[in-house]
C-alpha cells in the first residue's frame, strides 16, 4: 500500500511546490544522515521520501493515494481563564534542584512571595476582573543547561553575574502568579520532552503541533532550538520571546541586512520581530522591556533607613577585582570625603586593585548587600536611572573630570533624599506589564495589510489623509474619523513627528516627552505621512533601510520602508530626517501607553 501503484511515486512537477525535486534529490543522497527520517517511516524508497516531504515536511504536494491518512486538522485547545495564584509551592517544585543557580533563584522567589501575593491582589482589583486568557507557556533557561557550559552556577557564590538569575526568577514568578500553565526546562532532555522532538540529530520537525502558546528563552536556548527543532523553528518562531539583557536593534536582527551592512554580531540575525526580544532595562523601545523587581519597603523600613543613614559613607559596586583597575584617582577623591565600602569577591588574598582604604565586605547575600546600600549616599551611573529617575536620586558625571566629581560629592553630602522605587520595578508594575504583553502582543496572526490595497504606499481610504494636526502643536495624530485598524498599542496613542537630521526616533520622541513605538510604524509608512508633515517628495522610493521612512532634504527624496522587520526607533544619519511614530506612556510604566490597559 505504501508504494502505491507503479508510477505514483514519480517526483511531481507542481509550480506551487518548486523545491520538491531538489528535496527529493537531497533525501536520496542524505536520508541516512539522521535517524529521525527512519523514525518517520523513511526507508530509502522514493515513495517513502514523497510521503515524508508531503506529510511531515511541506515541500511536496499531498499524494492523492494517501488521502485516507491525511492528518486531521487539530482543533486548538479550549480557551481557559487565567486566575491569579499566590501559593508558590508548585512553582518551587517546578524550578527543580541540583544547581546552585536554581537554589539562588528559589531563595529569591521565597523571599519575595508575600510581595508578589499582595501585588497580585492589587492588580486583580485594578483590572476589575477583566477576562484574561490562560496561556500554555514553556520557559527554557538555555544558559543554565550543561550543553551551554552552565558557566553561571559555579560562580553564584564567587562574585559571578547574578543579574540574569534575578531576572529569570522574577519572570518565572510573574508568569506563575498571573495564572498561566507553566513548564520549566533547564536541560536539553527536558526541552526535547516538552516540545516533542523526534529521536535523532534534530533535522526533522516536531512530532506534533507545538504544545505551547509562548516560549520564553535566551540566546543559548534559541540556538539549541535551532539545532533540535528542524524546520519547526521557522514555523513556530512567532511564539518565542527572547530574554536579552541589553537588547537587539532591528539592523542587527535582520540577517540579510546585517550581513550586507556590517551589523552582523555573534548574537543577532534571528529575523524575529523586534519586540520578541525582552530586555532588562528599557534601553531601546525597539524591544519589549521585561525588567525585574526590586524589593519594596514598608513605612517602618523607610523610617529605619532614614535613621541609619551614615553621613559620609559610599558603596562602590564592583564584584570583581578587574572592575577596580585604573580607578585609583577617582577613588582617592571619593575617599577625601567619604568612607568607602566594597563587596569584592576573593578567595585568599585581598586583590591589589582594591585600595587599602576601602572597607571590603567580600561577597554579600542579597539582603545584606541591600542593607549596606541603604546606608550609603552614592548611586551608580546607569542610562535608565539617569533618564527616568534623575536628580536628586541619580547624578550622572564624568568621573575622569576630577573637579566635577569633587563638586558632586560635596553636593551629595548636603542633600537628603527619600528612598524611591519606580512603579515598573515593583511586583505590581512587572505583573501589569507582563500581563499586558501576554494578552495583547501577537506576532503569529498575519496583520491586515496596510495601506489596505495595493503596495504603492498610498492611502486610498477616507478622509484623504488619515493624520490631523493636534491643536497648538506641530505633532500629528491619527484622525478619529479615519478608517479604524486594530493594533496594540491602539492607534489613538499614535503621535507622528519628524526627527532632526542626525537624530534617532528614540531621541526625537523623547524630546517631545513621548516614547517611540515600533508597532505603529506601519501606519506612518505611507506617502501621506510625508505630505502631512509638509515634505515635498520629488521622488518616492521604497527600500530596505533601517532609517526609513525618512526624508532626504538634499535630493527632496522620500524613502518608504520595504521590510517591516527593519522598522527601527534606533539609528540616525546626518542625511535624513526620520518619520517617527511616538506615543504617550503611563507614569512609572514606560512600556505601556495610557490606553494600553
Amino acid at each position: 500500500v505504501r508504494d502505491g501503484a507503479l508510477g505514483q511515486c514519480e517526483t511531481p512537477k507542481d509550480p506551487r511546490y518548486p523545491d520538491c525535486p531538489n528535496k527529493m534529490d537531497w533525501m536520496r543522497a542524505r536520508w541516512t544522515s539522521d535517524p529521525c527520517y527512519a523514525f518517520y517511516g523513511v526507508d530509502g524508497s522514493d515513495c517513502s521520501f514523497l510521503v515524508y516531504l508531503s506529510e511531515v515536511e511541506w515541500f511536496c504536494p499531498p499524494l492523492p493515494w494517501r488521502n485516507q491518512t491525511a492528518t486531521p486538522t487539530l482543533k486548538p485547545p479550549p480557551r481557559r481563564q487565567a486566575i491569579f495564584q499566590s501559593d508558590i509551592g508548585t512553582l518551587l517544585e517546578r524550578v527543580g534542584t541540583g544547581k546552585e543557580s536554581l537554589s539562588f533563584m528559589k531563595r529569591r522567589i521565597r523571599r519575595l512571595a508575600a510581595q508578589w501575593a499582595s501585588a497580585a491582589r492589587r492588580l486583580d482589583d485594578k483590572l476589575r476582573n477583566q477576562w484574561r486568557e490562560q496561556k500554555r507557556i514553556l520557559v527554557h533557561v538555555g544558559f543554565l543547561t550543561e550543553e551551554s557550559g552552565d558557566v553561571f552556577s559555579p560562580k553564584v557564590l564567587k562574585g559571578g553575574p547574578l543579574g540574569e538569575m534575578v531576572q529569570w526568577a522574577d519572570i518565572l514568578t510573574a508568569l506563575y502568579v498571573l495564572g498561566h500553565d507553566l513548564k520549566i526546562s533547564v536541560s536539553l532532555k527536558e526541552l526535547h520532552g516538552f516540545l516533542g522532538v523526534p529521536p535523532g540529530r534534530g533535522s526533522c520537525p516536531l512530532t506534533g503541533p507545538l504544545p505551547f502558546d509562548l516560549i520564553y528563552t535566551d540566546y543559548h536556548g534559541l540556538q539549541q532550538m535551532k539545532q533540535h527543532m528542524g524546520l519547526s523553528l521557522r514555523k513556530h518562531k512567532c511564539h518565542i520571546r527572547v530574554i536579552d539583557t541589553f537588547g537587539t536593534e532591528p539592523a542587527y536582527n535582520h540577517e540579510e541586512y546585517a550581513t550586507l551592512h556590517g551589523y552582523r554580531t555573534n548574537w543577532g540575525y534571528w529575523n524575529l520581530h523586534g519586540q520578541q526580544y525582552m530586555t532588562m532595562f528599557p534601553h531601546t523601545p525597539d524591544n519589549s522591556f521585561m525588567g525585574f523587581v526590586a524589593e519594596e519597603l514598608n513605612e517602618t523600613e523607610r523610617l529605619n533607613i532614614q535613621r541609619s543613614k551614615v553621613n559620609n559613607m559610599a558603596v562602590v559596586y564592583g564584584k570583581e577585582a578587574s572592575m577596580w583597575k585604573g580607578k585609583e584617582k577617582f577613588l582617592a577623591i571619593l575617599h577625601r570625603y567619604m568612607e568607602i565600602h566594597g563587596t569584592v569577591y576573593y578567595e585568599t588574598q585581598r586583590p591589589p586593585e582594591v585600595p587599602a582604604f576601602v572597607k571590603n565586605h567580600g561577597l554579600l547575600p542579597q539582603q545584606e548587600l541591600q542593607q549596606l546600600l541603604r546606608k550609603a549616599k552614592v548611586s551608580s551611573q546607569h542610562p535608565y536611572a539617569e533618564q527616568y529617575i534623575g536628580r536628586p536620586h541619580v547624578i550622572t558625571i564624568d568621573f575622569n573630570n576630577s573637579e566635577e566629581f569633587d563638586a558632586t560629592i560635596r553636593e551629595i553630602m548636603r542633600i537628603n533624599v527619600e528612598p524611591f522605587l519606580p512603579y515598573e520595578y515593583t511586583c505590581e508594575g512587572m505583573l501589569e506589564r507582563v500581563n499586558a504583553y501576554i494578552q495583547n502582543q501577537d506576532f503569529c496572526s498575519p496583520e491586515a495589510s496596510f495601506p489596505p490595497v495595493n503596495s504603492s504606499g498610498a492611502w486610498l481610504g477616507n478622509p484623504p489623509s488619515p493624520f490631523i494636526l493636534l491643536p497648538n502643536s506641530s505633532t500629528l495624530a491619527w484622525a478619529s474619523n479615519a478608517s479604524y485598524y486594530t493594533s496594540w498599542p491602539p492607534l489613538s496613542a499614535l503621535r507622528l513627528l519628524t526627527s532632526l537630521e542626525g537624530q534617532s526616533c528614540v531621541e526625537a520622541c523623547q524630546s517631545a516627552g513621548l516614547i517611540c513605538e515600533p508597532a505603529l510604524y506601519r501606519f506612518i509608512n505611507i506617502k501621506e505621512a510625508f505630505s502631512a508633515l509638509d515634505f515635498q517628495c520629488e521622488a518616492l522610493e521604497s527600500e530596505m533601510n533601517h532609517l526609513f521612512p525618512a526624508f532626504s532634504a538634499e535630493h527632496a527624496e522620500c524613502g518608504l520602508q520595504q521590510d517591516p522587520l527593519l522598522f527601527s526607533c534606533a539609528g540616525s544619519s546626518a542625511k535624513y530626517q526620520r518619520l517617527c511614530p511616538c506615543r504617550d506612556y503611563r507614569n512609572g510604566q514606560v512600556a505601556l501607553c495610557r490606553d494600553c490597559l
